[in-house]
């Protein structure tokens, strides 16, 4: 397990609390601290955090966000960097749950601040307790707890912590929200557990729906059967095909409504010819609907080097072994798929010029889910590649009280989703998948 620790007293509360949970169950955790570099102080204040854990023996990594930063949208662009980091961290590490340290007053800032923007019902339960995202399950443990229960344990355990001042930042919204003293933390605390538990009976409904109608191929795409839509009941129609457009799309958040009810509109009375939303091609296929990448939108190059795995097009998850030379991945193409012609695995056509393809400057050498591996890979393994995307078909059951959920963790599939998800797949990479699927 790991924490992300940002020195604050919810972070450094949760942190202890947790190594001290796994210690008593014979485990350990790591704290992974972020050193964002947007204050003279950060560097000193991540080293300051690495002491206070040294002490309490506590197994600690800093990590740094590099390079240069946006002029424009820090806020948002400083949280999207911390969670790469701790992704990247833990999938290295082989680590499945990173814990987060989102607290009861935190939950009400989110619900009040989608009130502000009129958020629909699922934006209104709040935080999620469990979140799965690409090869990481995020677990939020003290959604039920208030703040001031975090520091009063610190205090009890002669612990100092450190105090962000961007925190009360009044040109963010949540710095404008803690500085009012307007915020009723327990009624919306107790509107997010009311909304919680109709999202939760949807989340249910939808996975149910999903697992007997939508075909998903390790290749990226999902197929549904002929008729599938017609009798479904129009909440779960939406939120199923809102679902496929994210997994499929390697998106975490879902189209925008308008566009989306256009396109569920459009579905039910036949489609004719494709469509495309999200990042995805929707089209008529074998008396049903294929929907599979956008070709035009996998644009992403990105380079692969033995022993370091990479998430290409926020979909897949490729890797060399040590004797394979340096590489880089980028969508086949339609020129490419063109050349190739029928060789290799039979995939729709529309599925192939998105499918990642290695390279060795100019000269393709591997398409791992057509089966084709050419000089000068031919003598060399492709360890694995699998479909791992950012929003997973069905996820976690939705919890918002940390105190509440559930017992939901899974450390493995059964062999039948493997065979199913994985096995048209070459056996050596599909059990490569599952072994880092499951350890």
């Amino acid at each position: 397990m790991a924490v992300a620790v940002s020195g604050g007293a919810d972070s450094l509360c949760l942190c202890l609390l947790v190594d001290g949970w796994a210690r008593a169950r014979g485990g350990e955790v790591s704290a992974l601290i972020v050193d964002h570099g947007l204050r003279p102080t950060a560097a000193a204040e991540a080293r300051q955090v690495a002491d206070w854990l040294r002490a309490r023996r506590i197994d600690r990594h800093v990590l740094r966000w590099t390079g240069a930063k946006p002029a424009t949208g820090i806020q948002a662009a400083a949280r999207e960097a911390r969670y790469r980091l701790l992704a990247d961290w833990c999938r290295a590490a082989g680590v499945l749950h990173l814990l987060l340290a989102h607290h009861l007053h935190d939950q009400a800032e989110t619900v009040a601040l989608r009130q502000e923007r009129q958020s629909g019902a699922d934006g209104l339960a709040g935080m999620a307790a469990v979140r799965e995202v690409a090869g990481l399950r995020l677990l939020r443990p003290l959604l039920g707890v208030p703040k001031a229960r975090l520091r009063a344990s610190l205090d009890a355990l002669a612990q100092p912590w450190l105090e962000d001042p961007s925190n009360l930042d009044l040109s963010f919204a949540r710095g404008r929200l803690r500085r009012s003293a307007g915020l009723d933390v327990p009624r919306l605390a107790r509107l997010a557990r009311e909304y919680a538990g109709p999202r939760a009976e949807n989340d249910a409904r939808v996975a149910s729906w999903l697992a007997l109608n939508a075909r998903i191929d390790p290749a990226g795409f999902v197929t549904l059967a002929g008729g599938a839509l017609a009798s479904t009941p129009p909440d779960v129609r939406r939120r199923a095909i809102q679902q496929i457009l994210m997994t499929v799309g390697g998106n975490r958040y879902p189209p925008r409504g308008a566009r989306l009810d256009r396109l569920i509109e459009q579905l039910r009375a036949g489609l004719a010819s494709g469509r495309t939303l999200a990042g995805c091609r929707i089209l008529p296929w074998q008396g049903g609907l294929l929907i599979c990448r956008e070709p035009q939108r996998s644009a992403e190059v990105t380079a692969l080097r033995p022993g370091a795995p990479v998430l290409w097009d926020g979909r897949f998850r490729l890797e060399l072994n040590g004797a394979a030379p340096a590489l880089v991945v980028r969508a086949l193409g339609r020129g490419d798929t063109r050349a190739l012609g029928q060789v290799g695995r039979t995939l729709p056509a529309p599925v192939r010029p998105s499918l990642p393809s290695l390279w060795r400057g100019e000269q393709l050498v591997a398409v791992p889910h057509l089966g084709i591996v050419l000089p000068p890979l031919a003598d060399h393994a492709i360890v694995g590649v699998r479909f791992n995307p950012a929003s997973p078909l069905a996820g976690a059951p939705f919890h918002a009280d940390g105190d509440s959920h559930q017992e939901t963790v899974c450390f493995g599939p059964p062999r039948a989703y493997v065979r199913g998800c994985c096995g048209s797949l070459p056996e050596r990479w599909r059990w490569a998948g599952f072994a880092a699927r499951i350890r």
